[in-house]
């Protein structure tokens, strides 16, 4: 297979050497920009709060209530490596927290339950990739209208109340743990993004799925088989988006249909954010962390500050704008850079062609 070059805008190794200061921060300002600005955010909000902001236990708290739209956005970043989004990360975690307590309910053991759920989502992340590559469906069309039935079913389920019973201690434990004072579900978080990131950089995977991303016809002509490998990342977010909700039924101790699309929009936020930092012009990873990590921080201190009940979708409105718009602007500059780059090389040769 001819190797495929990556479509984002980090500098090449050496690229940088012997420039001056001021060039080389220029150069690594569109990789690393987001992430400075996330320093200097905590740092803006710290002087402005120092009793509040400042404190370990704003850090729990960020880390433990973040936890979920982290792993959403780490399920919307799978499908987005390979061209596709997937709407359902925000509809299905409605139905999954649901699930989670409905079986236990019934007399399912915990691990047993979770264990359900789990292959619910995968099941259901199957059927999205059916969807979208037997039927070829566009992928944002087909994901909301699963995830609108499923917010569907979620409702006929509940029938519009809370599903209230005992439940195990061991049960909540799975949000309510800590280990060195770090919330359980920060772990979580981190363990799935080390995970994707090593799949996604280091192994053949990561390259099939940044491959159809980037040309689903020459992945294709180059030996990929893209059904397979766009249906395996729709499983793959259908199965994060179940611990999601496994995690957040954890959390709220009962089950209702009103609580789970509000982290639709973020989790996109995150994911489109991460397309703007350390591999800008390219869906990652870490980048999606750092996507997650600015909107808590921002939305944390902005309350804190005094922000009305509005602030929040506001801010994630406005983030989500800005970094398609960022985005654009990176594949843009890729562009040219490419062109500015094949002139000089066909410029360099001329002369050694007369």
């Amino acid at each position: 297979m001819n190797t495929l070059k990556s479509t984002a805008l980090e500098p090449a190794p050496g690229a940088l050497a012997g420039l001056s200061v001021g060039r080389r921060i220029a150069g690594l300002l569109p990789v690393y920009g987001l992430v400075v600005l996330t320093v200097l955010l905590a740092v803006l909000f710290s002087i402005l709060l120092p009793d509040t902001f400042p404190t370990w236990l704003n850090v729990r708290s960020i880390l433990g209530d973040k936890a979920v739209v982290a792993m959403l956005s780490l399920a919307a970043t799978v499908p987005m490596m390979t061209g596709k989004i997937d709407l359902t990360v925000g509809y299905g975690v409605v139905l999954w927290q649901i699930l989670a307590i409905s079986l236990q309910i019934g007399g399912v053991p915990w691990p047993v339950a979770v264990l359900i759920v789990l292959a619910m989502g995968l099941v259901f992340g199957l059927i999205n990739g059916l969807l979208v590559e037997v039927a070829q469906i566009d992928s944002f069309i087909a994901t909301l209208g699963t995830g609108t039935v499923t917010y569907a079913v979620a409702l006929w389920w509940t029938g519009g109340r809370q599903v209230i019973g005992q439940l195990s201690p061991g049960f909540f434990a799975l949000d309510t743990a800590s280990l060195f004072g770090v919330p359980i579900p920060a772990f979580y978080v981190f363990g799935l993004a080390l995970l994707l990131w090593v799949v996604s950089s280091y192994t053949p995977l990561g390259r099939y799925f940044y491959a159809i991303g980037a040309n689903p016809r020459a992945a294709e002509l180059n030996g990929i088989p893209t059904r397979r490998y766009v249906m395996l990342a729709f499983m793959t977010s259908g199965v994060i988006t179940a611990l999601a909700g496994v995690v957040l039924a954890a959390r709220l101790r009962v089950g209702q249909a009103s609580v789970g699309l509000e982290f639709l929009l973020p989790a996109l936020v995150g994911a489109f954010l991460g397309s703007t930092t350390i591999n800008p012009g390219r869906v990652n990873v870490w980048g999606t962390v750092i996507g997650v990590v600015i909107l808590a921080i921002g939305i944390s201190g902005i309350e804190q500050l005094g922000g009305a009940f509005w602030v929040e979708p506001a801010f994630n409105g406005a983030t989500l704008l800005f970094a398609i718009g960022l985005a654009g602007w990176t594949g843009r500059r890729r562009v040219q850079r490419a062109t500015k780059h094949r002139r000089v090389k066909v410029r360099a040769a001329k002369p050694a062609n007369q």
